[in-house]
This record gives structure tokens, sequence and C-alpha cells, in this order.
């Protein structure tokens, strides 16, 4: 072939289509399966597996500092029609708490094009917010169902594992059920 001879790519056949297609798909399900793993592997009574949250400001705020604490993580997105609606709940319930310990950390699941919007939501909120795709909480899985929140007690360890919840958006009786027995 002459240099001035353009190559050409070889053809994709049907056979090679789906079996790139095959591969694909088991490494998606081996992800999964993997961070679906992880999440199970969380248990109440346990140390909480570490995150970090950077917040819309830039701060980075890790859940090991904040030993001592009674810790909410909750994940979200503008998107998220319950996580809108519990998320003025939880703000003023964090407001009420806060001298007695209570720190919450907001994970955003939205994509880092839609900042403008992730701000607008959580800009009266009495706790700072973050997005995912900035922060770090691999410990508690991939995180496909929202709202979903996991609360960590004074001394590091998973008190309510989000995963577990069969009604996971918070009620004003639920943190009152929760939480606040962790704060006396």
């Amino acid at each position: 072939m002459s240099s001035d001879t353009p190559a050409r790519s070889p053809r994709l056949t049907r056979r090679a289509m789906l079996q790139g297609s095959a591969a694909l798909g088991l490494l998606g399900a081996g992800v999964l399966r993997e961070s679906l793993a992880y999440a199970g592997t969380l248990r109440v009574g346990e140390p909480a597996p570490p995150a970090s949250l950077v917040t819309l400001d830039g701060r980075r705020i890790s859940t090991p500092d904040l030993l001592g604490q009674v810790v909410i993580l909750t994940f979200w997105a503008t998107w998220c029609v319950p996580c809108r609606e519990e998320l003025p709940l939880l703000s003023d319930y964090a407001a009420r708490h806060e001298a007695e310990g209570l720190k919450v950390l907001a994970f955003s699941l939205d994509a880092p094009e839609d900042l403008r919007q992730v701000r607008k939501v959580a800009q009266p909120w009495h706790f700072p917010a973050g997005l995912l795709a900035n922060s770090s909480a691999p410990g508690y899985g991939r995180i496909w169902r929202l709202p979903v929140n996991f609360t960590i007690d004074r001394a590091g360890r998973l008190f309510d594992n989000g995963w577990k919840d069969k009604q996971p958006t918070w009620t004003a009786e639920r943190l009152e059920r929760i939480v606040t027995p962790l704060l006396r």
C-alpha cells in the first residue's frame, strides 16, 4: 500500500459487534454486582465507610473528621421529587439540632453541567451540599435509588443503613425516631 492510499478500517461484522456488546454488558454487570456487593457489606453497628464531600464552595468535609458528631449522609438530585420534598424538612431539623452535634452532608447526583440548578436548590439549606461527581462515598455502593440516607453515630458507626429502609424519605417522625435519640 502506498503512503498516499488511505488506510481502511476493518469492517465490523455483526458477530464482532455482538461480542463487543456482550463484553460491555458483562463488564457493566460486574461493576454493578461489585458496587451492590460493596453496599451489601454495610452493617449497622460497624464502622461507617469514610465519605468526603466537596462542597459547592470548594471545602472538603470528611466523615472521619466528624467523629463526636451525629452525621447524616443524604443523596439527592434536583430532578428527584421526593428529595425536593424531604430536604427542606431535613434542613429545618439540622438547623434546630446543629448545636447538639448534628452534621448533614448532601451529595447531589446531578451532572456538573447542572451546577447552577444545584446551587439554586441547595442555597436555602442549613447544611453543606456538593456534587457526588466531585466527592467520594464509595463504601455506600452505587447510588441507584433516591432519596437514600445513611446515619452515622458519634463513634463513627453506621446507625441507619439507607439501603434497608422500606420508607427511605425523611419525615418528622422518622427523624425523631432515628436521629433525635443519638443527639441526647
